[in-house]
């Protein structure tokens, strides 16, 4: 077992989670840990799974089927932080969902009906026009979502077997999801942190409602942080002073630093996609990369923008790019590697990963930014890896994951009060060491 002495609060949500899952699960499928940061969910978590005996879930497909816990996050960056720790994790896409793509034949016939009924509405006018207008728009948004992956249930989840599913940096996980995974009908723990950003659409499903343990106590070592008290201070909704508040922690204005000084600086967060497309090109000019769309070599910092489990891509992960080719059409070719320096490719006849063939389009965006672009390329594109330039990123991108040092832009992204906090108190706690917030 391991050596872990657990605070009184600790040692209660221990119980509790003990309790539940060995005589509530029926009456009750979700049990929700939550907790803010530095406060110990993940720690509980461990000693709560060791006292109830469970291991990792062993599926059919690697031998015999062994019942035990599915760790789940709602990004892949997240289940691969959480595997490299030694928990094994996936996506709640990939336990749950297969994948569901049009044809090319049913998103042609879908443009002929759209023609014909664009052709038909020429001969009408007033309200009938109107009328014919809105249901041709309608079949516009139809098609537009016919050129992007659907998700459908898959019953033969690793879900319908496991004993207990666990899902983690559970903030974003939407309603229909949510409801999905109740389906399956096994009892469901939930890690969470309400101070963080919801879904980019709604609110969190999990995260809504009132939690079974709530840990408030942030433990001795994380209270002596200072990322720790400012993130406090920023879910709190109180002000952040300038200055320095460690020796690697500090607030300053924007002018203060150079884009050369915020290459040194660590990742760099925003909160705006226009501000990530500004900043990109201002640190790509500083680092001597600038002038073109295309990527120039090993020295760009990219990022995977989709998941391709084949291959070992995961959508917020970093990548090398080497030996880049422009192929002249909507994509470039390169050699890959992944973070750990592993060669990413389809493999050659002889085993060795070959080039990848990455869109051209996210990269575009940073010199003439074209919102019809992605639509309009979905054919190539679903074929191809995409990524993009990776010198800032949005705190929505950057969920899940944490780097040793950050640079929190503040561009002052938040419809309200509650949306700011929540912004910024994720921003701030992507970083374990450093932190730069500059305002």
């Amino acid at each position: 077992m391991t050596e872990f002495t657990p605070s009184a609060t600790q040692a209660a949500a221990i119980r509790e989670i003990k309790e539940w899952f060995e005589t509530r699960t029926e009456q009750q499928q979700v049990f929700r840990l939550f907790g803010y940061a530095g406060s110990g969910k993940s720690t509980v978590l461990k000693f709560a799974l060791e006292e109830l005996g469970l291991s990792p879930h062993r599926s059919a497909k690697d031998g015999r089927c062994v019942p035990g816990v599915v760790t789940a996050t709602f990004t892949g960056k997240a289940a691969l932080v959480l595997t490299r720790k030694g928990t094994p994790a996936r996506t709640i896409h990939s336990l749950i969902y297969s994948v569901i793509e049009s044809t090319e034949e049913e998103i042609e016939e879908a443009a002929r009906k759209i023609a014909l009924a664009e052709r038909d509405a020429l001969r009408l006018t007033g309200f009938a026009r109107t009328t014919a207008d809105a249901a041709i728009e309608a079949m516009r948004q139809g098609l537009s979502a016919m050129k992007h992956p659907r998700f459908a249930l898959n019953p033969q989840s690793d879900a319908a077997d496991a004993r207990l599913i666990v899902l983690d940096e559970v903030s974003m996980v939407g309603e229909e999801m949510a409801r999905d995974l109740m389906s399956f009908g096994k009892p469901i723990l939930v890690l969470g942190d309400p101070g963080q950003l919801p879904p980019i659409r709604g609110e969190g499903a999990f995260t809504r409602d009132e939690p079974d343990v709530m840990l408030t106590e942030i433990h001795r070592q994380a209270a002596e942080s200072a990322i720790i008290r400012l993130a406090t201070m920023a879910r709190e909704g109180r002000p952040i002073g300038f200055g320095v508040y460690d020796d690697h922690v500090a607030k300053l204005r924007k002018g203060d630093i150079t884009p050369e000084q915020a290459l040194r600086g660590g990742q760099l967060i925003c909160g705006l996609n226009a501000t990530r497309l500004q900043i990109n090109n201002a640190m790509r000019a500083a680092a001597g990369l600038g002038g073109t769309w295309l990527p120039t070599g090993p020295a760009e910092k990219i990022i995977c923008l989709k998941n391709q489990n084949d291959l070992g891509l995961i959508n917020g992960m970093f990548v090398t790019l080497e030996d880049i080719v422009d192929e002249g059409s909507l994509y470039f070719s390169a050699v890959v590697h992944d973070e750990d320096g592993r060669r990413i490719g389809e493999p050659y006849e002889d085993g060795r990963p070959g080039r990848l063939r990455i869109y051209k389009g996210h990269f575009e965006d940073h010199v003439a930014y074209d919102d019809k672009r992605h639509d309009r390329d979905y054919k190539e594109k679903r074929l191809l890896t995409e990524a993009t330039f990776g010198w800032a990123i949005t705190a929505h991108k950057a969920q899940g994951s944490q780097w040793e040092n950050v640079i929190v832009w503040d561009d002052g992204l938040g419809r309200t009060e509650i949306d700011r906090r929540r912004w910024l108190y994720t921003a701030i706690t992507r970083a374990e060491r450093g932190l730069v917030l500059l305002a």
